[in-house]
């Protein structure tokens, strides 16, 4: 059922019913926010998260339609009366390689990773009204400093979405607002991967430890406070980015390589 915010900051998340997506919303949650959680195809999943939490509701939008993003971001924008937050989770993670650019897996990548995080964000510093400023979070990828030929297309999506942090934080028209990333490492099993081979490869990193769906939310709750300096990106991945890895960690599992 949804309940709608009294004197509740809101957030919305992108991608808020399952995975990363959802670990954020309940964290905020847990901390007094009204949370706004989009899904795509997930509603049942966003309807169960929504009944959980002390305050939320869900809303609609397919993220691969150029105009559907910024819609959802105005029409919210017009009825939330402190909006602080909009984390753009959402993304699809489909296989290609380097020596092989698959349209048919670009053209989404680029689009639901970055072309419309982008005008969420875009719409939302435009409209959204805040006290005390508002919060753009984008969720990027530890592949940024630790690139490797694997998932070609989500992985130059992800390097397209990381460019707008500055870029965005420079064309702020108002000084109290921040625009961060958010780079994870590894985190939950992906693509075809097992939970078994998930335990190996989440743990090839320098601190040989999993990061977790948690440490992204309470990375994503301490960038809601606006502490740290606009334009900046956070890495949640026990050092993952700071290793040279040539293959996803999935095949350096999969296949027995060290990392």
């Amino acid at each position: 059922m949804t309940v709608f915010p009294n004197d509740r900051p809101a957030m919305l998340v992108t991608g808020g019913a399952k995975r990363i997506g959802a670990a954020i919303a309940r964290a905020f949650g847990d901390a007094g926010w009204h949370v706004v959680i989009h899904y795509g195809r997930s509603r049942e999943q966003a309807e169960a998260l929504a009944a959980q939490l002390p305050s939320a509701e869900i809303v609609a939008c397919d993220l691969d339609d150029w105009e559907q993003g910024p819609a959802m971001v105005e029409e919210l924008a017009q009825r939330l009366p402190d909006w602080r937050v909009l984390i753009n989770c959402a993304g699809v993670f489909d296989i290609d390689t380097a020596q092989d650019l698959d349209p048919a897996t670009f053209t989404p990548a680029m689009r639901v990773n970055a072309a419309t995080p982008a005008r969420l964000g875009q719409a939302f510093l435009a409209h959204a009204r805040a006290k005390g400023g508002r919060r753009l979070v984008h969720i990027t990828d530890q592949k940024l400093l630790n690139p490797n030929p694997d998932f070609f297309s989500y992985t130059m999506s992800k390097h397209a979405l990381a460019a707008t942090v500055p870029m965005l934080s420079m064309a702020r028209t108002d000084a109290r607002d921040r625009v961060y990333g958010i780079a994870p490492g590894a985190i939950l099993a992906s693509h075809d991967q097992s939970e078994a081979e998930a335990e190996v490869s989440h743990r090839m990193n320098l601190l040989h430890r999993r990061a977790t769906a948690q440490d992204v939310a309470g990375a994503a709750l301490f960038l809601a406070g606006g502490w740290l300096a606009s334009g900046e990106t956070l890495y949640v991945d026990s050092g993952q980015h700071l290793t040279a890895q040539p293959r996803d960690v999935l095949f350096l599992a999969r296949h027995g390589d060290a990392a």
